[in-house]
Parts: C-alpha cells; sequence; structure tokens
C-alpha cells in the first residue's frame, strides 16, 4: 500500500537512476546521523551559557541522543524489516527532522534534552534503513559494495566535519546546529520519494530484550552523570545502579530464554567477536570522550571561541579520511588483527600524552597532540570491521555488525558519563584521570586483540 508522498509521483524512478537515488538519500541520512553525534560538543558553552544547566545538563544534552541511537539500533533493524526500508528510512527521518527543529526552538535545556532523546530515535530508525535501501537498489554484489563504501564516506565526513560546523554555527547562534538539518533531510526526503518501494518481510521482535536494554543504559547513563554531581552513595544512584544491573539480568535471561533474541549470546562465544567488540567499545570511548573533554577546556579554561575550538579540532578530524585508506593499505600488508592492535596502541598513546600537558602549552600544539587520537582510531576502525565480520558465517555479518555499532555507540554515551563525572569537581584533576582510564582500556582491548588469536 503507498503513501501519500508516493502516490503524488506518477512515476518512479528505476534502474541506474533509481540506485543513484536511493545511495544519494541514504549517504545524506547516515551523514546528519553522524554529524549530530559530534557537532554538539563544540556548542556546549554556548548551549550551556543560553539554557543554564551546568556540567550535568551538558552532559544529558550529548547522551540523550547517544544513548537512544545505541539502545534501539538493533531493534531498528527488525522494524526496517518489518515495515519496509523505505518506509523505516522515510519515518525515521521525518522524527529526526521534527526533533530536530524542536531542539532549535528548545526554550529550556530539559526540553532540549527531551528532543535530544527523540532526535536519537529517529535517527535509531534511519541508520539500518539507510543500509536496507542501498541493499535493495544495488543487487549485484559488487556494485553493492562500491555504494556501501560511498556511503561510509558519508559518515566519515560527519563525524570528521562535526566540531568545525559546530563551532561555526555556535558563533553564529547554537540554535543552527540543529536547524541545519532540516535542509539536507528535507533533500534526502525529496531523493527518498524517487526510491521502489520496498518489500516487508515477517521478522520478529524482542520487545523483553528491547525494553530491558533501554532500562539498563538509561539507569547507568543516569547513575554515572548523576553521581559524579552529587554522589555516588546516595540512596536515588544506588537505586538506579540497582534497575541498571536488574536490567542487564532480565536482558541476559530473555536472550537465552527467546527464540528470536536481538543479540544471540552465543555470538559472545567466538573470541574475536568478543575482541571486536570491546576495541570498538574503547575506541569510541577514547574518541567521542576527548572531544566533549577539549571541547570545553578549549572555550572553558584557554579562552577560545567555539570558531576556534573549532578550528582547532580540524587537524583531528581532516586526517580521519587519509588514515582510512592507510588502514586498507596497512591491513593488506601486516594483517588485519596487528593494524587494529596498532591503531588501538597509536590512540592510547596519544591519551597518555594528554595527560601530561603543561598549563602553558599553546592551544595550537594541543591541537597537534589531539592527532594521535583521531589516527589510531582511524587506523584501527575499518580493520577491526573487517577482521569481525570474517570471524562470523556470512549470514551473521548484519547481525554482527548491528552488535558491533551498538557498542560503539554504548562506548560513546559511557565516555560522555565517566568523563563529565571525573571532572566534575576537579577539571584538572578528572580530566588526566579519564585519560588514563582511556588509555588503559585501549591496552586492554589491545592484548585481547592479541590474545583472541590464539585461542
Amino acid at each position: 500500500m503507498s503513501t501519500p508522498a508516493e502516490a503524488a509521483i506518477p512515476a518512479r524512478a528505476s534502474g541506474v537512476a533509481g540506485s543513484r537515488y536511493a545511495l544519494s538519500a541514504a549517504l545524506l541520512g547516515f551523514f546528519i546521523i553522524t554529524l549530530d553525534a559530534s557537532i554538539v560538543s563544540v556548542a556546549l558553552p554556548s548551549i550551556g551559557t543560553a539554557l543554564g544547566g551546568g556540567i550535568t545538563g551538558l552532559q544529558w544534552v550529548v547522551n540523550a541522543y547517544t544513548l537512544m541511537l545505541a539502545a534501539l539500533l538493533l531493534s531498528a533493524g527488525s522494524v526496517s524489516d518489518r515495515i519496509g526500508a523505505k518506509r523505516a528510512f522515510g519515518l525515521g527521518l521525518l522524527v529526526f527532522l521534527a526533533t530536530s527543529a524542536a531542539c532549535g526552538f528548545a526554550p529550556s535545556l530539559p526540553f532540549l534534552v527531551l528532543a535530544r532523546f527523540a532526535q536519537g530515535a529517529g535517527a535509531a530508525v534511519m541508520m539500518p534503513a539507510t543500509l536496507g535501501v542501498i541493499r535493495e537498489a544495488y543487487p549485484d554484489a559488487q556494485a553493492r559494495n562500491h555504494a556501501l563504501a560511498i556511503w561510509a564516506t558519508g559518515g566519515s565526513v560527519g563525524s570528521a566535519t562535526g566540531p568545525l560546523v559546530g563551532g561555526a554555527l555556535a558563533a553564529w547562534d547554537w540554535q543552527w546546529i540543529f536547524f541545519m538539518n532540516v535542509p539536507v533531510g528535507a533533500v534526502a526526503l525529496v531523493l527518498l520519494a524517487r526510491v521502489t518501494a520496498s518489500p516487508r518481510r515477517a521478522v520478529p521482535f524482542d520487545p523483553v530484550g528491547q525494553i530491558s536494554t533501554v532500562l539498563a543504559l538509561s539507569a547507568l547513563t543516569y547513575a554515572l552523570i548523576e553521581g559524579g554531581q552529587h554522589s555516588f552513595g546516595s540512596p536515588v544512584i544506588l537505586a538506579s545502579l540497582g534497575v541498571a544491573v536488574a536490567a542487564l539480568v532480565v536482558f541476559l535471561v530473555g536472550q537465552v530464554r527467546s527464540r528470536a533474541p536481538m543479540m544471540p549470546l552465543d555470538l559472545f562465544r567466538s573470541p574475536q567477536v568478543v575482541a571486536g567488540l570491546a576495541a570498538g567499545f574503547a575506541l569510541n570511548f577514547g574518541f567521542y570522550g576527548v572531544t566533549f573533554l577539549f571541547s570545553l577546556y578549549f572555550q572553558s579554561f584557554r579562552g577560545q571561541s567555539a570558531l576556534a575550538t573549532g578550528l582547532l579540532f580540524l587537524p583531528m578530524t581532516v586526517q580521519s579520511a587519509g588514515i582510512s585508506l592507510l588502514s586498507a593499505a596497512a591491513t593488506r600488508r601486516f594483517g588485519a588483527r596487528r593494524t587494529m592492535i596498532a591503531g588501538q596502541l597509536v590512540m592510547g598513546a596519544g591519551l597518555l600524552m594528554l595527560c601530561l600537558l603543561p598549563s602553558t602549552i599553546p592551544v595550537w600544539a594541543v591541537a597537534v597532540l589531539l592527532m594521535p587520537v583521531s589516527f589510531g582510531g582511524a587506523l584501527a576502525v575499518p580493520a577491526m570491521t573487517g577482521l569481525m565480520l570474517a570471524s562470523v558465517p556470512a549470514e551473521r555479518a548484519g547481525l554482527a555488525s548491528g552488535v558491533l555499532n551498538t557498542f560503539r555507540q554504548i562506548g560513546s554515551a559511557m565516555a560522555v558519563a565517566v568523563y563529565g563525572a571525573l571532572v566534575a569537581s576537579s577539571f584538572t584533576s578528572g580530566m588526566r584521570v579519564g585519560l588514563i582510564v582511556g588509555a588503559v582500556m585501549l591496552a586492554a582491548a589491545a592484548a585481547g586483540t592479541a590474545r583472541a588469536r590464539k585461542l
């Protein structure tokens, strides 16, 4: 059954043209999804000045989006299959655009946080649907792989340009970091309207798994953010941690008993899969934690404007595209495992160097010292993804990819929660402790990657 938007177009493009419409829409969709995960960090001081809320409130502005994206990502794939990839993409995009506008018009910080939760839900529905429309538009494997490489570029550009675009727009008005999604998304909707309707598939849905995931991640994030501001021994925080543990137990039991679990636990029997998930978590923890921390550091402690802060992040982010190509060459020459380990160790070393920053160091030197963090991540992620997918049967590649992306998004959310909790009382000492935690986590993940080869 066609929607009114579909019926308004008498003849739908097909063949090569239709494939290009599908790829262009998916590319733009993935671009704004990843852009909104990083664009907000540089604008946080401006948002705080306009709406108040302190460090705790600003953590929620970042994490509300990432948390919902992580919590809903696995189930969103089954939703896309049940209602059709095109319809899911369009629905998620409409929610994303409406809530982006709501974020821009937010009259208060609590309103902004609620809108960011809804925006993250829209992004979660969109992400697997973008892959779905590409898969349907490119039945030939070789053409599809080329299209997926182009699609991935949208995510890389979104992540890389987020701090710079956020700084530039925040220097004008922070609201435009959300408003800019509307015209980009509108173009994606117009392109999507030219794409052939997607088939629907009767796939199972795991409500217990989904509800328990949202409860566990939300309760844990609340405990970390609010505990850093108040006390981890307070009854409310302890109760929140209890809810997180109970929800996790319900999730694990449900996955064992479910006929169609959203995250089959037998995946974790593979040491290679466990190593990949640990690496994905640690790499995102390091990268997004640093972006969050140094956005505040540059503006609140070094007196830089939002635009100047975005420019200071430019060397760190721009190199990512080139390093991704280097990762492919390194993987061919040295193997995915060694390349992945090298990337984790480089990022960890970068975090440790940032611990030693003297207070008088020029800001341009800090910008240079941030580069190993993104270098390590860009080197490791392509190798990590390829190694993990090679460790599972072909029919489970989509599932493994979804689980990996979920762990990466959880790493991003936990980074902001943990780093924010640590710097709540003392920024300098909290920043150093957080960077050390990130470096230790990466070292442990690298050791796990090396050990997985021997098992």
